[in-house]
């Protein structure tokens, strides 16, 4: 009873002054809230980063010859068909395997020459790039062996050569070859011209790149390992398995997207940690505050507390209520930030692109209340036990 008692007369405290101890709240709700949506945006910031590096390639494994340009491009060096199909053969973690080659060319469009991009592609490589077909189909086995001169383009190229039509079936003359357009596409998540496919891109059987170079060297061999964890032997594997298929001396840079994904884990945390810290202060500043309301209160009933030490009440109950009356303060701010917290993502949700998730961690909602809760009782100490360290008869005479 004399704890529901303590608990009473603390709210009514409050209530008593509720401007006050609204606006010594307000620092809790601003320093709690900080903290779920700083752990909130540091998640969906990560999520969204990885899905989009995974969007370029899931697991993907790229390799390509080194060229010294001091040196003469030894051909035995450089990678083949026959390389990819060994990769393929002999690697049981690998799911899938392409190649490309790549050469300048030009295409008439509303009779002006534009510069795009011929890419040779091996059959696999739209899984591997994970490339969105807009319309019509990818190229299938049977391009592949009959060489036929069909084509895909980019969707900026479609447009710029076919406006205001259907591209599909229609014929593109690139270079001296006439080819047959049989889709459109787009890279699920532009790299903005850093990879083998830019703005004007063309991609065509790699058996007729094959013919019109006239040998079957790529530019790049990708591989897709069958599992994240998979990644790094792969990475290996394949560098070794390239250096053991030719004359030694030949250099090979085999790569992985593991780098740029902890690149930005690394970006993420430091960004999470300097917010984190900003509602740290936040929290600090208003147990400063918490703090200062505390002790003049404690002024402010002086007499009462000599009135209850006068008739019993004893140093613990005294200091008890006091920080139950920081606590109320800090928790219910807490709680208040907690909901802000947690009303600003499904707000702001419908602004957001269609696959994007908000999820908001339970950990920060529990880490936010506790450490706000720590943060009354941490500031609301002193005062506290300055209450409850006064003389009844000093008290008594107090004005």
């Amino acid at each position: 009873m004399l704890r529901n008692e303590t608990w009473r007369v603390a709210a009514e405290a409050l209530w008593s002054n509720k401007l006050r101890a609204f606006l010594t709240t307000l620092g809790v709700v601003i320093g709690s809230a900080c903290i779920v949506l700083v752990v909130t945006v540091a998640v969906t910031g990560q999520q969204y980063v990885v899905g989009q590096i995974e969007a370029v390639g899931s697991n993907l494994v790229y390799a390509n010859y080194e060229i010294n340009p001091q040196q003469a491009v030894v051909k035995s060096n450089q990678i083949t068909l026959a390389d990819m199909n060994a990769v393929k053969a002999s690697l049981p973690a690998v799911a899938e395997v392409a190649g490309t080659r790549s050469t300048p060319a030009a295409v008439v469009t509303e009779g002006v020459e534009r510069r795009v991009a011929l890419v040779g592609v091996t059959q696999g490589f739209q899984v591997i790039r994970n490339l969105l077909i807009l319309k019509g189909r990818f190229l299938d086995a049977q391009d592949m062996q009959s060489r036929s001169e069909v084509c895909l383009v980019t969707s900026d190229l479609a447009d710029r050569a076919f406006p205001n039509e259907n591209p599909i079936g229609k014929h593109l003359r690139v270079g001296e070859i006439s080819f047959t357009v049989i889709g459109v596409f787009k890279e699920r998540v532009g790299t903005f011209g850093l990879s083998e496919i830019q703005q004007f891109t063309v991609l065509v059987p790699f058996s007729v790149m094959q013919y019109v170079t006239g040998d079957d060297s790529m530019d790049l061999l990708m591989a897709q390992a069958q599992t994240p964890e998979d990644v790094l032997p792969v990475t290996r594997q394949v560098g070794a398995l390239l250096r053991s298929r030719h004359p030694s001396g030949a250099n090979y840079l085999v790569q992985n997207l593991g780098a740029i994904l902890d690149a930005a884990k690394s970006i993420g945390l430091a960004l999470t940690i300097v917010l984190l810290l900003i509602g740290f202060i936040a929290l600090m500043v208003s147990g400063i505050g918490i703090m200062n309301i505390m002790l003049v209160t404690v002024t402010e009933r002086t007499r009462e507390i000599g009135i209850r030490k006068a008739i019993g009440a004893r140093r613990s109950e005294i200091l008890y209520q006091f920080l139950v009356e920081a606590m109320l303060i800090s928790g219910f701010g807490s709680l208040l930030g907690i909901l802000i917290a947690l009303t600003i993502p499904i707000v702001v949700r419908p602004l957001l692109p269609g696959n994007l998730r908000v999820p908001v961690p339970w950990m920060a909602v529990v880490l936010a209340f506790l450490v706000s809760c720590s943060t009354g009782l941490l500031f609301g100490y002193l005062p506290a036990n300055k209450a409850a360290r006064l003389q009844p008869t000093e008290s008594l005479r107090y004005e």
